[in-house]
């Protein structure tokens, strides 16, 4: 069978899984093998710094609950991350002039383009797969990515617990 009528027909349960098995190690593979600049090499940053970058990049300037909220953890845990980068220098507070109480985040000048530069060549690829997309399909395939995701963490949960079936 061709590629291309393969893609063409639907798939049952087990071959989506199968051609997903297949897939998940590839993609996963390509994303860890891009660089970190040499710039950005003697910082040591962490796949939890790139999800906080990506943020900050994308969505611009956010306060430490926001990117809590958006990265799905306490703000403890943000505050932490966002204190390593600042003292590394990529990443400053400021006092929020609506909320003289309130600290907003963002990435230093200097570290735009190279950050830019870094995440460029993942959203790159992501906006080419979900362009030809309606956004009804953009939104199922993000659901599903986030629905494998929590059966993953669902799973080493009960792993750890030692749950067992």
């Amino acid at each position: 069978m061709s590629t291309t009528n393969h893609r063409r027909r639907g798939l049952d349960e087990d071959e989506a899984i199968r051609a997903l098995l297949l897939l998940m190690p590839r993609m996963v593979g390509r994303a860890k093998r891009i660089p970190v600049p040499d710039e950005l090499q003697s910082l040591a940053l962490a796949p939890r710094h790139l999800s906080l970058l990506s943020y900050l990049l994308f969505d611009g300037p956010a306060t430490v609950n926001d990117l809590a909220a958006r990265l799905e953890v306490a703000p403890t845990t943000v505050s932490l991350m966002v204190g390593e980068l600042s003292r590394k220098g990529v990443l400053e507070r400021r006092e929020d002039p609506d909320d003289r109480r309130r600290r907003i985040v963002s990435i230093v000048e200097e570290w735009g383009p190279e950050i830019a530069g870094w995440l460029a060549r993942g959203a790159d690829a992501w906006r080419q797969a979900v362009a030809p997309l309606t956004p009804a399909q953009r939104r199922l395939v993000v659901d599903t990515l986030e629905s494998y995701e929590a059966a993953m963490a669902e799973a080493e949960n009960g792993s750890e617990n030692g749950s067992e079936d």
